[in-house]
């Protein structure tokens, strides 16, 4: 998984099973730590038991905090894994902003992109996007949250890509539309195919958007 350096030192230095259970959120030092553990707590249970397997009685007892305090932060798993999510993916679906050929920093993004799908921080993403076919909650929180803001990161990382290999600004409209163009086929391939996509595939991606983006 792609945890942030503190969530990462935190799950080390203090395993699930060996937590003493905190009941207070007093301080805010206390406050992160229960955080910190919840959300461990919530994407390791997903992937070891799916996610109708994750409840919040099984966050609770994994992070070793009592079920009240999850419930004061959270309303339902949903919104821990939208946290889950929100943390892991900030970093690593991160455009890295180079200086270098627009193909090659395209397809290493593409790349960057499809290996997060396979990460357990990515299956937490596929998880909330199959729940949200059915559940209109969910489907409304998913897209105001965290994929109306990862898509306005990605559209500004595309845009810088675009204007460095065009010379010129490329109109908002049509990199959006590039975005989508860009973006399909990952989704398509994860959520109905269920595996990473080829190199070839992403390959042929990345060029047929700098095409588009040549003439739009």
């Amino acid at each position: 998984m792609t945890i942030p350096a503190d969530r990462n030192a935190d799950r080390n230095a203090e395993p699930a099973e060996g937590r003493t259970a905190v009941v207070s959120r007093t301080g805010p030092k206390r406050s992160e730590s229960i955080r910190l553990a919840v959300l461990n707590a919530a994407d390791d249970l997903l992937v070891e038991r799916g996610f109708n397997g994750v409840t919040i009685e099984g966050i609770a007892a994994r992070a070793g905090v009592a079920k009240q305090t999850v419930y004061r932060w959270w309303k339902s798993k949903v919104d821990i894994l939208l946290d889950t999510l929100a943390d892991d993916a900030r970093e690593a679906l991160a455009w890295p902003g180079g200086e270098g050929e627009a193909e090659e920093e395209l397809k290493a993004q593409l790349r960057r992109i499809a290996g997060f799908f396979e990460e357990p921080s990515g299956q937490v993403l596929r998880a909330l996007l199959g729940h949200a076919q059915t559940d209109q909650a969910t489907a409304l929180a998913l897209r105001e949250g965290f994929l109306r803001e990862q898509r306005e990161r990605d559209l500004l990382g595309l845009r810088a890509v675009l204007e460095r290999h065009t010379g010129r600004p490329v109109p908002e409209p049509a990199a959006d539309t590039l975005l989508s163009v860009l973006l399909g086929p990952l989704y398509y391939q994860a959520l109905v195919h269920g595996g990473p996509p080829a190199p070839e595939l992403l390959d042929a991606t990345a060029r047929h958007v700098l095409d588009l983006a040549a003439h739009a």
